[in-house]
């Protein structure tokens, strides 16, 4: 990202250069594996990566709050009495989502001028709603001194905008990783108890590519929301006999064991997927603290054959994209990442063969698919900072 040109924008768009701007950034996230685990309870192995958005913020004395975006033409200038208030499937309400949390918490503050500049594909499912949460979250506790606030606390916070704002019942994880990230480590997140490990994740002789299928999908009006509810189903009908409230809390032996207490198909199949991608992620976690990247990528696999067949959220685009990483000699494991219904894949590739990948894949997606798709190299990068 260019700052230097950013810092124009926000002096084009707000005038009064003498007062310069402070400058934050909060990454993207993949999630390696552990896929719509985190709002059941269950374990996932997220990273931040290079890719994030970054907000030129500064305080104002006029008592508005102004959001731009150099990735929306959409722009608003906000009286301080009218922040609780959505404005219809606008960007905005993500930033104004959290100014609604700070208010909450009876945080006082003034007027703000801010401009965003991501650099995250939107519907991508890379998290580019949380990283503007988490970004204006951090900046507005370092600009209000907000000290009783921890990392923890903004990335509660993050997820309450999105659950009580947005209207989206995600769970705990983008936010999570975004805040917690560390570069070179995955992290361990078990979604119930919010303990959480740092896990090395060194990709020697590989790199990890980001496939974007660039079939958009809105998740708050896909059928995410849908998922949530036949996994409350179905611990409705397990917790007739385990006392349990979220899927995660049972294990994949005790699953085998009672699944028939599940009498709807479809139901179980959910339950299924979640269970069994548990222990997927656990066997991950020991895949790579041993350094068995060819393990690790046969779980990938397999994490995404789950998704297709027993939480159907794949479709023809992002199944299509990983079928074909799969005919490629080199590629040790390809998934879809993110909640599915589009967005993304991640793949494990070697390094000889990232650009074979990368032309075979698109040439064979698109010849498809008749969408054209876009590939990243990504980073493993640390959490939401400001930058100096």
């Amino acid at each position: 990202m260019n700052l230097d040109k950013l810092t124009d924008t926000f002096f084009q768009l707000y005038g009064k250069p003498e007062d310069k701007p402070r400058c934050f950034f909060a990454p993207g996230r993949v999630n390696l594996i552990g896929e719509h685990t985190d709002y059941n309870g269950g374990f996932v192995l997220p990273c931040a990566i290079q890719h994030g958005t970054y907000l030129l913020i500064r305080p104002c004395a006029d008592r508005m709050v102004r959001l731009a975006s150099t990735n929306m033409e959409f722009r608003a200038e906000i009286p301080l009495s009218d922040l609780s208030k959505k404005v219809e499937r606008q960007w905005v309400n993500y930033p104004l989502g959290i100014f609604d949390q700070f208010r909450k918490l009876n945080v006082s503050f003034a007027g703000f001028d801010m401009l965003y500049s991501g650099n995250i594909p939107n519907g991508a499912g890379l998290s580019s709603s949380a990283s503007i949460e988490m970004v204006t979250a951090y900046a507005l506790t370092v600009l209000l001194n907000a000290t009783q606030l921890e990392m923890i606390d903004l990335v509660r916070m993050s997820q309450r905008a999105e659950n009580e704002f947005i209207g989206l019942n995600c769970g705990i994880m983008d936010m999570f990783a975004i805040g917690m990230g560390q570069k070179d480590h995955a992290l361990f997140l078990n979604c119930l108890t919010l303990e959480y490990k740092k896990v090395p994740f060194i990709l020697n002789g590989f790199k990890l590519i980001i496939g974007n299928t660039n079939k958009q999908r809105g998740l708050a009006d896909s059928k995410y929301n849908e998922r949530v509810a036949e996994c409350q189903l179905a611990v409705t009908y397990l917790s007739e006999t385990l006392s349990i409230s979220k899927l995660g809390e049972i294990s994949f032996m005790q699953f085998y064991k009672m699944q028939d207490e599940i009498p709807d198909e479809v139901v179980r199949r959910r339950a299924r997927h979640v269970i069994s991608e548990n222990q997927r992620v656990l066997n991950s976690v020991s895949s790579l603290l041993k350094n068995d990247i060819l393990q690790f990528g046969a779980l990938m696999n397999a994490s995404h054959e789950s998704l297709r067949e027993n939480y159907e959220v794949t479709g023809i685009e992002l199944d299509t994209m990983v079928d074909e990483a799969r005919k490629i000699n080199g590629v040790v494991g390809a998934r879809m990442t993110g909640a599915g219904f589009g967005g993304c894949t991640v793949s494990i590739v070697r390094e000889d063969v990232v650009e074979k990948f990368i032309e075979q894949v698109g040439r064979e997606y698109q010849a498809k698919t008749g969408l054209n798709a876009e590939f990243y190299i990504a980073e493993v990068s640390d959490g939401v900072r400001e930058i100096i």
